[in-house]
């Protein structure tokens, strides 16, 4: 048995596995990379032959755990697609969208590259097209959690709910080779304790090796009231400037967080009842997908939907579809709340936000995720006094604030809480999806706090499983 790790290692994109028997190969994860350091990688040919995969195992719907898989369609896999049902409903909104980008930025590349007669770095065509991600839906096979399935020979999966966004999940594997058994977890996306919307993460007993991300291996979320408390004063300074609040956001769990938070704060009569624009034709439709799957929330959402105060379709909220319906709210006059895509500014309908407000020192741009190394979120979090938006220099004059308390992953405490639910120490606990330092510190803790062997993996290291 064999484990290579093909992604998310010392950084926090590109999330992928190859888990290897004497009989089979599978994928666990196949994501994008999101970070420009990485980029390149999306384009290189796979490090195995997708031909040569019989079945690919997802965590989750983010891009950066599921973005890759309609190149590996498209470049020769056959096999099924093992997830949960909110996962595959998330992943072909995700993917579809993920698709159209590509196209668009491909061709605004082209006209870019032509005008300015020179070539970029990657190639002037999309990564993969519409018909390549309609080309995966047929390959997905849907599971629910606490019920074990046999994905190939010898390998039996059990995907256990991971609190990170619906659907999500942390997935246990047991593999029988030549009389042997071994247990393997993979933790994908750890989600937090007592968060609105979702079920807390499952906490598992027993593994022989375990897979961990540590994207806040190395810090502490803040309490809950200290975020309510800055969104409040961002929120009330913002209106008194004149300026609109402009919030970069996932389109998967944070988008539909924030509108719970600001509609529990304008229920409180504590945020002034503003226009609230949700610019984001994914976002719009993943929120469709909450709204299907109830039996998915806890109970304190719940109540709150079958009180009908649902924050998915309160009076000022504006879900917004439509290029016209976005190039719209440029026009309006006085404060309003702006929630669009991508989370890390690398594209989609923030960066025309961006353009209109990132020069007005009445604005705020208000960021409430993990920004990556070398992407324009991450650049202007830094400081940058001007930053390139859409092929244009822009002077960085808004206000520029961050919120950590929204993030959908565990923090350092609460990734020990959830190592600490394993009754027995592992053989190794491998620490990825963190950026180097972070993965690092992460690992020497656990080695000090709990005594477990830790490995942090680099790109395409392998590791016997024995």
């Amino acid at each position: 048995m064999k484990l290579t790790f093909l992604g998310a290692t010392q950084n926090v994109t590109g999330s992928r596995y190859l888990l290897e028997t004497n009989e089979v190969k599978l994928l666990i994860d196949c994501g994008l990379y999101q970070e420009r350091e990485y980029r390149g990688r999306n384009w290189e040919p796979f490090p195995v032959p997708p031909d040569s995969l019989d079945t690919v195992v997802l965590t989750h719907a983010h891009l950066d755990h599921c973005g890759l898989l309609p190149k590996l369609v498209r470049e020769g896999f056959t096999g099924k697609i093992h997830c949960t049902e909110v996962t595959s409903e998330i992943a072909r909104i995700v993917l579809l969208d993920s698709a159209r980008l590509q196209e668009e930025d491909a061709e605004f590349k082209k006209k870019r590259h032509k005008r300015e007669n020179r070539k970029g770095k990657y190639p002037e065509k999309p990564l993969y097209t519409v018909e390549d991600a309609e080309a995966v839906f047929s390959h997905f096979s849907e599971s629910v959690y606490e019920k074990p399935v046999q994905v190939t020979k010898g390998i039996r999966v059990q995907f256990h709910d991971a609190g990170h966004i619906l659907g999500s999940s942390m997935v246990e594997f047991v593999l029988n080779e030549n009389g042997k058994e071994r247990t393997l977890v993979f933790s994908g996306d750890v989600g937090r304790w007592d968060r609105p919307i979702l079920e807390d993460p499952t906490l598992i007993e027993k593994a022989d090796y375990i897979t961990v991300e540590s994207t806040y291996g190395d810090r502490l979320h803040k309490d809950t009231k200290d975020v309510d408390d800055k969104l409040v004063e961002i929120i009330d300074q913002t209106c008194k400037n004149g300026g609109n609040i402009v919030i970069p956001s996932f389109a998967i769990e944070r988008a539909q967080e924030l509108l719970y938070q600001l509609n529990q704060l304008v229920n409180a009569k504590r945020i002034p009842n503003l226009l609230v624009f949700l610019d984001s034709p994914m976002a719009v439709s993943v929120t469709k997908v909450f709204e299907a799957h109830p039996e998915l929330f806890d109970e304190g959402m719940t109540e709150i939907v079958n009180k009908n105060l649902s924050p998915f379709n309160f009076s000022k909220l504006k879900l917004v579809r439509s290029k016209n319906e976005s190039k719209a709210i440029n026009y309006l006059k006085g404060t309003a709340i702006i929630i669009a895509g991508s989370g890390m500014c690398t594209g989609g309908r923030i960066k025309h936000h961006l353009v209109n407000n990132i020069a007005r020192e009445e604005s705020t741009i208000l960021f409430v995720g993990y920004q990556a190394v070398g992407t324009l979120g991450r650049q202007i979090l830094d400081g940058e006094k001007q930053v390139r938006i859409l092929g244009a220099n822009y002077p960085v004059k808004a206000r520029i604030e961050k919120i950590n308390g929204f993030s959908a992953h565990a923090d350092r405490n609460e990734l020990f809480r959830w190592l600490s639910g394993f009754k027995t120490k592992p053989k190794q606990l491998f620490v990825t999806h963190g950026e180097f330092k972070t993965a690092q510190y992460f690992a020497r803790s656990v080695e000090e706090k709990m005594g477990w062997k830790t490995f942090v993996p680099s790109y395409k290291d392998e590791t016997a499983l024995d």
